[in-house]
């Protein structure tokens, strides 16, 4: 499958907001009983909070030992993270096995999380998973363009135990030769890993749940379908999967057909001339994407299988090929335009993670955070030229395109995606509407092709229900989340499609508070995503009448907040 642009994350920078502001200027401050279990930060000072300091010690043992990493000791991380483990453990049984995948496991505080565990991936394909974790749901977030990192309020340690593994071999500090050619052998490498994991943290009949983003729109169903085929509750007991802005099947359908209506909905962002948007609509219309959105993009969609378009990339004309004929139009307007998330413009912030784009900014001195010794040290990651994404080949094939995988026809349309589905009846699909490298009706397309459940796609398109967000002030020094009425959402059989209006590619990292509330939803916490009231590990005192009046006008939910928002602390540490 050829990508016009290689998919990966971690790459967007978030606008840090420290408190909500009213329309008058003035800060929101909490009203009544304060319980502060998450503490008003000092900087550069850990929390003095006993129980925020709780460990979950009974996942250190003789045989765990070894990944213990020191909470206190994180390089540029002023605060305790609290109890964790990392380090490489063998894909199979084999004493001789050289290839090795690193993780990162954190135990939760949280009472609910009892035997479960949460994995995220990144995409790429060849991304590591630890940018996920240092700018989307970790412990700590250290975003592009800040000096230091901040405890993060929303990470989904908070909820249950997780954990962020670098995958496939060659990833990160990952080790050996990478030797598959696609998805379905990926995913066999992961469960001989996680059964090494099971067996060294005493992790038997957990429930699992797997989740990610991009390019993990492949891996993640790929290895969900492998740990359903196991058949080993003790094992591979899944229960649950989320994925954000995946790549899920043809990329002509999701990359090139829904361009077209994308610059249209958003045409303030891209600022077009007319001569321009004209020409884009001859090609939209001329290249057949109108009539295929016309008919199949439609609910119910038509019964038979959707007709492969041809790759656009095959003509050396590249007339059809609408993803870069804007992208490169765009550029003109916006010198810094941003695929993953369109309201970005110059300059690019520059990131801890390092370089990843022509022209991106990094400041005299800066080392990539995992590339130092002292953080790879403390980690108990092995002395690596570590990088976000590698160049190496992870499929290794004789090409150096990364995106070259023999799984042709992608999850949603091979019968992978629905098997998991029908099989576990608890998978989320989400998008950031803001995202134009895989804009989200590219997605609803890929769903509308394939059956799950007996029956092919929506039969509603999924945005019947409001996707609503507490209100939840933080005192965090720097972390942001939107809250309220953020999106919408529909589910039918065991899926729900969701989608997040303010958000980008890297949907839990512009909004946190909406990728929390998935997982609670996931993991049996709240009814769905659609649930008005506070987080499952939030609690505190009201807001008082006078910073309800100040949001009237200026909510869409004011009503809802009077009956629902509390102060919002959180019950259990944001470690």
């Amino acid at each position: 499958m050829k990508l016009s642009l290689t998919v990966f994350s971690g790459l967007l920078s978030l606008t840090s907001l420290a408190t909500a502001i009213s329309p008058a200027g003035k800060a929101f401050e909490r009203v009544g009983e304060r319980r502060p279990l998450l503490e008003r930060r000092v900087p550069n000072q850990p929390f003095q909070n006993a129980e925020l300091q709780k460990r979950a010690s009974k996942y250190l043992t003789p045989e765990t030992e070894k990944f213990a990493v020191n909470g206190t000791a994180i390089p540029d991380v002023d605060f305790d993270i609290g109890e964790s483990y990392a380090g490489l453990l063998p894909i199979s049984s084999d004493p001789n096995e050289s290839r090795k995948l690193f993780f990162w496991f954190f135990p939760s505080t949280n009472p609910a999380a009892t035997e479960e565990v949460l994995i995220w991936f990144n995409g790429g394909p060849g991304c590591s998973s630890l940018s996920g974790l240092l700018t989307e749901n970790g412990p700590f977030t250290w975003e592009a363009g800040t000096k230091a990192p901040v405890q993060n309020p929303y990470t989904w340690v908070n909820l249950t135990n997780s954990m962020w593994v670098e995958q496939p071999v060659g990833v990160g500090y990952s080790q050996g030769v990478p030797n598959i050619t696609n998805e379905v052998e990926l995913a066999q490498e992961f469960i001989g890993f996680y059964k090494n994991f099971v067996d060294t943290f005493s992790a038997q009949n957990y429930k699992v749940y797997l989740t990610g983003e991009s390019y993990g729109g492949f891996y993640v169903p790929y290895i969900a379908d492998a740990f359903v085929n196991a058949n080993d509750k003790v094992y591979y007991n899944l229960a649950g999967m989320a994925i954000n802005d995946p790549i899920l099947g043809d990329s002509t359908d999701q990359q090139q057909v829904v361009i077209q209506p994308f610059v249209d909905y958003w045409s303030n962002l891209f600022f077009l001339n007319e001569t321009f948007t004209a020409a884009l609509a001859d090609k939209h219309k001329s290249c057949g994407f109108a009539d295929r959105l016309d008919k199949y993009l439609a609910y119910p969609p038509p019964a038979e299988p959707f007709p492969v378009l041809p790759d656009p990339y095959a003509d050396d004309s590249l007339k059809c090929d609408i993803f870069d004929f804007v992208y490169n139009a765009t550029l003109l307007t916006n010198p810094c335009f941003n695929i993953y998330h369109i309201t970005e413009t110059c300059p690019h912030p520059w990131s801890i993670l390092g370089i990843v784009n022509p022209g991106d900014y990094n400041p005299p001195g800066n080392m990539v955070y995992f590339n130092r010794s002292d953080v790879q040290a403390a980690i108990n990651a092995p002395p690596t030229n570590w990088s976000q994404c590698t160049p190496t080949n992870v499929f290794g094939l004789a090409s150096d395109n990364q995106s070259l995988s023999d799984t042709s026809l992608g999850p949603a349309q091979d019968g992978v995606l629905a098997h998991v589905i029908d099989s576990i009846n608890n998978t989320f699909i989400g998008v950031g509407n803001l995202d134009f490298i895989l804009p989200t009706n590219g997605s609803l397309l890929a769903l509308q092709n394939m059956t799950w459940g007996g029956v092919k796609g929506f039969q509603e398109r999924p945005v019947q229900n409001t996707f609503f967000v507490p209100y939840h002030p933080e005192y965090n020094g720097g972390a942001l989340s939107s809250a309220g009425d953020v999106g919408s959402w529909g589910s039918e059989r065991g899926l729900t499609f969701y989608d997040v209006q303010l958000a980008g590619h890297e949907l839990p990292g512009y909004a946190p508070g909406a990728g929390y509330r998935v997982v609670e939803a996931m993991l049996g916490r709240v009814p769905d995503i659609g649930t008005v009231g506070t987080f499952t590990t939030q609690t505190g005192g009201n807001y008082g009448s006078a910073e309800i009046d100040a949001l009237e006008g200026s909510s869409p939910v004011p009503d809802r907040l009077r009956h629902y928002a509390k102060g919002g602390v959180f019950r259990h540490s944001p470690r």
